[in-house]
């Protein structure tokens, strides 16, 4: 009778493992489930939370191409659009024809003479180690002084042409400076830097600087070996007055040097053809211009190519428009005519 209760108590202890063991083995799938369940809820959850902000975006941008969207044009609104292109196009019709009229010498400037038109200007070139041929010419065909004011109410301005030293403000700067301050007679070209190197574009300067300071019948390039009969010149641009695109002077062409080294050498002798041949152009000794073609320079001054003489970058230049060439004996100024108006110093 003893043992009864023993046996009880061995067969509840058993069956308590039992079930413990059972319990432990199905709570683990059931917890790894859970843990997927809560990343599954929470990667659909993000998805959703990101679809909604792109929904947002998209939302903005379609209502912002909507009011951007253009309106059907009313009857009024298309004639505005269509005034404003014939306005447009009335505008380039006048910058045209404004070009047009500068490249004629039509462009209104300023004028040493009250509202008169002057002959002539004539430039004279000097540098700054020729200040003993300055002192030459102003003792024999230059006016000095009131003599040159006076010249100058009879329509003629004559100025020694010179640029800056490389060194700007140095003390060939300084000489010109005073020289001009006591003569008054030098047209000095501030963008021009005066070296042999640069001689083929200070003609360009000059025409530019004459045409912007003084509005006259001719612009005249002398070189600084040249005397000139200024009487006789006056004369000869006095019959010449009112003829628009005149490129007057001592007409000549000849043989491109194409040897380095050489006198009258030119770097760039394979453009000029296979003759190697100048164009026509006046010699370099005296150039005159008229006002329509010293304007022509001054407007396209930089866009002008210039080559390795002057004269003959005068010349290129004229072939692109509608110059006169005009050959005057006159001014070949090594000829021994006894009527020409220039000679060689």
């Amino acid at each position: 009778m003893e043992t009864l209760p023993t046996t009880t108590v061995s067969s509840s202890k058993s069956e308590r493992r039992g079930r413990s063991s059972k319990y432990q083995s199905t709570s683990k799938p059931s917890v790894i489930m859970a843990f997927f369940s809560c990343v599954a809820w929470l990667y659909v959850a993000g998805r959703l939370w990101q679809d909604s902000e792109n929904r947002v975006i998209l939302n903005n941008m379609l209502k912002k191409n909507y009011d951007q969207k253009p309106k059907v044009l009313t009857v009024d609104d298309k004639l505005m659009v269509l005034g404003c292109k014939d306005l447009e196009r009335k505008i380039v019709e006048t910058e045209m024809e404004l070009t047009l009229a500068k490249s004629q010498g039509y462009l209104k400037s300023g004028s040493s003479s009250g509202g008169k038109r002057l002959l002539a200007v004539i430039g004279v070139y000097t540098g700054f180690g020729s200040h003993l041929r300055r002192s030459t010419f102003r003792g024999s065909w230059m006016p000095q002084g009131d003599a040159l004011k006076k010249l100058e109410e009879r329509g003629v301005v004559i100025r020694f042409v010179i640029g800056r030293s490389p060194n700007r403000g140095d003390s060939l700067d300084r000489k010109i400076d005073e020289e001009d301050r006591a003569r008054k007679d030098f047209l000095i070209l501030e963008n021009h830097e005066e070296a042999q190197e640069e001689l083929p574009k200070k003609v360009k300067f000059f025409f530019s600087a004459a045409v912007q300071n003084w509005d006259a019948e001719f612009y005249i390039k002398v070189d600084d070996n040249i005397d000139l009969d200024l009487d006789g010149l006056i004369g000869l641009l006095e019959s010449r007055r009112g003829q628009d695109a005149s490129y007057i002077g001592c007409m000549k062409s000849g043989e491109v040097v194409t040897e380095e080294g050489g006198q009258w050498y030119e770097p760039e002798w394979w453009k000029f053809g296979d003759e190697k041949s100048y164009f026509r152009h006046a010699a370099g000794s005296l150039i005159i211009l008229s006002k329509n073609l010293a304007q022509y320079i001054n407007i396209n001054s930089g866009s002008l190519k210039t080559y390795a003489f002057d004269d003959t970058s005068i010349g290129s230049w004229m072939i692109g428009v509608q110059a006169t060439y005009i050959d005057d004996n006159r001014l070949c100024c090594s000829s021994i005519r006894q009527d020409k108006v220039c000679s060689v110093a």
